[in-house]
């Protein structure tokens, strides 16, 4: 493996403190209840928080924010820095006079509870948002302008926003020339040609960053903490890819040279060939690593958290040749290593934990000391374990203290899911290693009082990890068919949602006692 860009890798390198003893849940906000079709920032976030307040956990943790893509991923996200409209809530908007009575109602959407209606909102959430956007006075403008110019990127955002809704083509690459190498009489006069659509995006982000603001803040003033979550990579049809060409490994017309994917592993035999353009880190290098500590600025706003996706491609990466069909005829090229660290400890206050590296998958001894030298959590998921013939790190004998430690993520299966895919002989083993004394099929019974998840989640909540969290979909004992991804397969995925009865029939007090027993419990939630 080759080094990274920054040899010297220890020096002058602060270290990241270590995470007080600790439960969370994972729950997307797409999958909140409500009556909308989608989780948003409404009153089922904050009855959210209150839940997690009641069973004694300290973290909630949510998927990436960003706008999606067709298929609906939060990976593939449309931009680095903006949210995804569809999380406004429109209560309150009617609340805020808005909207009226009659157009929230068209907002409502009563088919099923357990699934999110992209469809559904992609006909008509937009056209609801213009209504509203139309109604804005005075004072509204004053506060939206205040916005606009406290966000740089916002700028840039709206505008490509506004000529990918205008042309019907979603990447920038396929624009007029003109356009898509950014001279500036074409973009002055695309700026004023397209002025009304770019300042209603413009309004849907404030209203975003706005409605967030109130959740966070209701959160952390009821001691919950979020943790975020931020993809490595970002989609070549972006306004980041657009407006800084020069961070990424492109060609004069935009294209990529070479992107992103990861090897052959667990999850495919052909790897996965995620297609983002890939960086260009001496071109960082050179800006101080500019863009990179906007965007890490711009998640610690939004959490107090941040997980970093894919975190080993800081110290190599896997670099395949864009005409590539598979990710198997790729290479490992440097990353940035602690070069790119020195600047976010410069730049942002770590007296707390403040990002999470989900180290999975390939990992080396350059991935090793990068976490050494840094002081950031890995990864452990439990379900890894069991796969394992070996003694490998994912077995809780072998986790050490400044670890997140995961039933599994939104890449697994669920537990009850997995169990069922165990081979007998693995699953009969898993169930003697956590001491779970199994009464014929018992095991295969779902639900929130499911011994058998119960066993699992109990194993890890007794583990050294200093954080734990578990999906949601494992607190109530749910089994494959709420799956929320299968890696490699691009349709049918992030759909997962519930109804606010699930989430009621969860076993507080077992959870609670879990938290009280093994010492990680909310100090708050005992006062």
């Amino acid at each position: 493996m080759k080094k990274s860009l920054n040899s010297n890798h220890t020096e002058n390198i602060c270290h990241s403190p270590l995470f007080k003893r600790a439960s969370g849940i994972l729950m997307p906000i797409s999958a909140l209840p409500g009556k909308f079709g989608i989780g948003t920032f409404g009153q089922s976030a904050k009855d959210f928080v209150d839940f997690l307040v009641k069973i004694g956990c300290t973290y909630w943790q949510v998927l990436p924010f960003g706008p999606i893509d067709d298929f609906n991923s939060p990976y593939q996200s449309l931009s680095a820095f903006a949210g995804n409209p569809f999380f406004i809530d429109p209560q309150k908007l009617k609340d805020d006079a808005l909207l009226t009575d009659d157009e929230l109602q068209t907002a409502g959407y009563t088919e099923t509870p357990w699934l999110v209606a992209y469809n559904f909102i992609r006909q008509t959430r937009m056209d609801l948002f213009k209504k509203a956007f139309a109604r804005i006075d005075s004072s509204l403008k004053e506060k939206i302008s205040r916005f606009e110019k406290s966000q740089p990127w916002l700028k840039d955002y709206a505008l490509y926003t506004a000529i990918a809704s205008k042309t019907h083509e979603p990447c920038w690459i396929n624009w007029d020339p003109e356009l898509r190498d950014r001279v500036p009489q074409a973009l002055e006069r695309a700026n004023n040609d397209l002025k009304d659509e770019i300042n209603f995006q413009v309004f849907l982000q404030y209203l975003f960053f706005t409605q967030w603001h109130e959740i966070k803040t209701y959160a952390n003033d009821h001691h919950i903490k979020i943790i975020g979550d931020m993809p490595m990579y970002v989609a070549l049809q972006s306004p980041d890819v657009w407006a800084h060409p020069e961070c990424f490994d492109l060609d004069s017309k935009g294209a990529p040279k070479t992107v992103a994917g990861v090897p052959p592993d667990y999850f495919s035999e052909d790897g996965q060939l995620w297609g983002n353009p890939l960086y260009d880190w001496a071109a960082l290098k050179k800006q101080d690593y500019k863009w990179w500590v906007d965007r890490l600025g711009m998640a610690l706003t939004l959490f107090d958290t941040v997980r970093i996706d894919h975190f080993r491609a800081f110290s190599a990466y896997w670099s395949v040749p864009a005409k590539e069909k598979t990710a198997r005829n790729g290479k490992w090229l440097p990353g940035p290593g602690t070069d790119l660290f020195k600047h976010w400890f410069q730049a942002f206050d770590f007296s707390t934990p403040r990002i999470i590296a989900e180290d999975l998958g390939v990992q080396d001894d350059g991935v090793r000391q990068l976490l050494k030298d840094s002081g950031f959590p890995g990864m452990r998921v439990l379900q890894f374990a069991f796969i394992d013939t070996g003694d490998g790190i994912h077995w809780p004998h072998n986790y050490i203290p400044n670890t997140v430690a995961y039933t599994g993520t939104h890449d697994n299966n669920t537990l009850l899911g997995y169990l069922w895919e165990l081979n007998e002989g693995a699953r009969k083993f898993a169930f003697e290693y956590c001491h779970y004394d199994c009464q014929g099929d018992e095991w295969q019974q779902g639900g929130p009082q499911s011994s058998s998840c119960h066993a699992f989640i109990r194993l890890l909540w007794m583990s050294c990890a200093r954080l734990t969290i578990v999906p949601i979909q494992d607190a109530l004992g749910y089994g494959a068919d709420s799956r929320i991804n299968v890696p490699g397969r691009a349709e049918g995925n992030w759909a997962f949602r519930l109804p606010q009865s699930a989430i009621d029939s969860i076993d507080t007090q077992w959870f609670f006692e879990m938290n009280r027993i093994y010492k990680r419990m909310n100090p708050y939630t005992e006062k």
